[in-house]
């Protein structure tokens, strides 16, 4: 894997610890540097991933709020009567398991 040098300035109490975790890993400093960048990126990208999924999931409430307001639709009666209709259907036709 390429790596690529960088320089960053720390205060020394960042280092003191870096060094201290570094040590009890036995690993070098810029190793245990590399997995707490990863581990922020990883975290970060988490993040934004749940951002996306709260926003999709409040669109898609709003939108359901629009259908009701638009229709008087209750979707979940909606589902629970196709529901009810397939397993009588299914039943009907012995294909329901018990």
């Amino acid at each position: 894997m390429t790596k690529y040098r960088a320089q960053i300035l720390l205060e020394p109490k960042q280092h003191q610890a870096l060094s201290e975790i570094a040590d009890q890993c036995q690993q070098s400093l810029s190793h245990v540097v590399r997995e707490i960048v990863q581990n922020y990126l990883v975290d970060r990208d988490l993040d934004e991933k749940q951002r996306q999924e709260i926003q999709s999931v409040q669109a898609l409430a709003e939108l359901r709020r629009t259908i009701q307001e638009r229709r008087g639709l209750v979707t979940e009666y909606l589902l629970a009567e196709a529901r009810q209709e397939r397993s009588v259907e299914l039943d009907e036709r012995g294909e329901l398991e018990a």
